[in-house]
């Protein structure tokens, strides 16, 4: 009887297996939710021109340096352009569709409606910078090797993957241990580098030497703190492919690196640099008076986006006291007059973000409702009153600069906190007086952080600006060893496990995440949890809701501004298609689908 039970449930278990593999079929494309919107054979992404001439340069300016060309590890400073102009992954993004793949290194990719499994089909025409194929061996290496020893966002989803099945000489099956349907999605976006380059070396050691990836270009040259330059690869293999239609344009792309950012706009005034992202408003308006723009060499240019408002802003640590307590940092929130700073330092030119995914369909709204309360369970109860509500707002002030009647809410909120002033000075019960560092590395910030350390002072605060350079600010950020930072999420139209590397509770200890706060919270992981497990686009865009909901009226993060346009300024001749992604001024657009003009 025993081994019937067994023969009865193998069946089964093969019949299921045969369902499942029925269910599944080899497509050109997937999508997060639903089908995707081009259909096999497209001709060029919808808002890249494949008509767009090949040749010339784009010369960038970025601030700080680098000492490593390999981005995917936690140790060194690598520049982020290698990633998207060297290496490819096994399938490649739209940018106009919140969340669809389609077949790059891959021709097809397939999965069962359960998203348990995922195979990936290599085109046999792909190939490495170098010109050697690109193998099974290279992609199932690189998988595992990132996942063991990669960035920590790479290790918490490798973790996942059950087992690892070749299906032939260019197909590969990665099975996965839990439900999650953004996986086929994830691993179908993990770079492939080769494997040979890393025979005999330790892959998480920094290095010089550049990766060999399957990209459209190649590290040409490069000073560390000075230029990087990719060339593009004439020999590029993946050309004729409609996702590369109108892509990857300029002969050249080159970085050049500057002190801090008023070198970097007096390099681009100068014409040594030749596009420029305007982080200043009010440089954006009285700034551009000089010869090139007047004569037209210089054009300026806003470009609107579809995307969330992400969040940046002063970060708690709340792994260290008193920030541990949320009323601490609701009130010291109450202290951050954003009308006054944005009025004075800003023109007004700016809008506060309200929550992480504000200015989308994925920012939380009104009272808790249903579908998010099932979502959180138990833990829906646990979120403040305000939160369930939905009176949960960040402070406003008359813009005057006096913001008394905040301050008098942050005192009460300080003293049902424990702390009260002696002295001058904000004390706890044992004498201790309310003191910390905000963690700085470069002056954007530096004005609002001084005017947010002034208005502390009035309530007893002292809080100490202290300035370090990018390599030791980057070694802190890595280890937590800081009491308050400035720092930034980008979010997107389909987050995912990314989520759990920005707020897991794993995050608290584990260096390396972007947990910066040190998020602990049964309702984020809840929100999380079902973000991922989400089936169609309303019970995901509740687990969204949810999760922006917790971790906002969480008080982790005093927000602080947004635009709604990114501004570029750039050469006359530097051209882009009319028609804008969904994602506006991102991954994806510039200098992807940009171009020179011909002389």
């Amino acid at each position: 009887m025993q081994g019937m039970g067994f023969l009865a449930a193998a069946t089964l278990g093969l019949a299921a297996l045969i369902g499942a593999a029925a269910q599944a079929a080899p497509a050109h494309g997937i999508a997060m939710h639903g089908a995707p919107a081009l259909e096999p054979g497209f001709r060029a992404l919808p808002y890249a021109n494949p008509e767009a001439p090949k040749g010339g340069r784009i010369v960038f300016g970025e601030v700080g340096g680098f000492d490593s060309l390999n981005p995917y590890i936690v140790k060194g400073r690598a520049p982020w352009a290698v990633r998207t102009l060297t290496v490819e992954s096994l399938m490649g993004r739209s940018w106009d569709e919140p969340f669809s793949l389609y077949g790059l290194l891959a021709e097809s990719v397939e999965t069962p409606p359960d998203r348990s499994w995922v195979a990936f089909t290599l085109r046999p025409e792909a190939r490495f910078s170098d010109g050697s194929p690109v193998t099974l061996d290279d992609v199932i290496w690189s998988m595992r090797t990132l996942g063991e020893k990669g960035r920590p966002g790479f290790r918490s989803s490798w973790r996942k993957v059950s087992a690892v099945e070749r299906l032939g000489p260019r197909t590969v099956r990665f099975r996965f241990s839990e439900p999650d349907r953004e996986m086929p999605l994830i691993l179908g976006l993990r770079p492939i580098l080769k494997k040979d380059r890393f025979a005999g070396r330790d892959f998480d050691e920094t290095t010089l030497e550049p990766l060999i990836g399957s990209g459209p270009y190649v590290v040409d040259a490069f000073e560390p703190g000075r230029f990087i330059s990719f060339r593009r690869n004439p020999d590029y293999w993946g050309a004729h492919l409609g996702l590369n239609a109108g892509r990857h344009n300029f002969d050249e792309v080159r970085y050049e690196y500057f002190k801090d950012d008023n070198a970097r706009f007096e390099a681009f005034k100068a014409g040594l640099i030749t596009i420029f992202r305007e982080s200043d408003p009010v440089r954006w308006a009285q700034g551009y008076d000089f010869a090139a723009v007047r004569e037209g060499l210089v054009v300026k240019e806003e470009i609107p986006s579809g995307r969330p408002s992400g969040m940046t802003g002063f970060v708690f640590n709340t792994r260290r006291p008193p920030f541990d307590d949320r009323r601490v940092r609701q009130a010291l929130a109450l202290a951050f007059d954003f009308e006054w700073i944005n009025r004075t330092l800003h023109g007004g030119a700016y809008e506060r973000i309200h929550s992480f995914f504000g200015n989308s369909e994925l920012g939380f709204r009104g009272p808790l409702g249903a579908d998010e309360a099932r979502i959180l369970g138990p833990h829906a109860a646990a979120l403040a009153p305000e939160a369930r509500s939905g009176a949960f707002a960040w402070p406003r002030s008359d813009g005057s600069g006096r913001n008394r009647a905040n301050l008098r809410r942050a005192r009460d909120l300080l003293a049902e906190a424990g702390w009260r002033v002696r002295d001058g000075v904000l004390r706890d019960a044992d004498g201790r007086p309310l003191r910390f560092e905000i963690l700085l590395s470069g002056p954007q910030y530096e004005a609002a952080a001084a005017v947010f350390a002034d208005a502390l002072r009035v309530l007893g605060v002292e809080a100490r600006l202290r300035m370090v350079d990018p390599a030791q600010y980057q070694q802190r950020l890595t280890h937590y060893d800081y009491d308050m930072i400035v720092a930034g999420w980008a979010m997107s139209l389909s987050p995912g496990n990314e989520q759990r590397f920005y707020w897991g509770r794993e995050g608290v200890r584990q260096p390396g995440t972007r947990n910066y706060m040190g998020v602990d919270d049964p309702a984020v992981e809840a929100a999380v949890d079902a973000l991922l497990a989400a089936e169609d686009r309303p019970t995901f865009v509740a687990a969204a809701r949810a999760l922006d909901r917790a971790l906002t009226t969480g008080v982790y993060v005093i927000p602080l501004w947004r635009s709604p346009v990114s501004r570029l300024a750039h050469r006359a001749d530097l051209r882009h298609p009319e028609r804008l992604p969904l994602y506006g001024d991102w991954t994806g657009f510039l200098p992807d689908v940009w171009w020179q003009e011909p002389r």
